[in-house]
């Protein structure tokens, strides 16, 4: 991935993980990339992958099972028009 340099990265990945769970590539109740896969895939720090999945958690779209990794929470509905 090209970082834009105006930007931290960890908003980047950040920004890339919300995508996926927002559009269904990673499902309610299914595992995201742990701290190390996203490491590998992005190219970033264990540090800054901790944060992105720090931010998921404060944002509600991902719980931790201890033990277990860390799982896309159930998304509200949109209200029909």
């Amino acid at each position: 991935m090209e970082f834009a340099e105006d930007r931290p990265r960890w908003r980047q990945v950040h920004e890339v993980i919300v995508e996926r769970i927002r559009s269904g590539e990673y499902a309610p109740r299914s595992r995201v990339p742990s701290t190390v896969q996203l490491m590998g895939e992005f190219g970033i720090a264990n540090v800054t992958a901790q944060k992105v999945l720090r931010q998921l958690r404060e944002d509600g779209l991902i719980y931790t099972e201890v033990g277990m990794g860390s799982f896309v929470t159930e998304l509200p509905q949109p209200p029909e028009s």
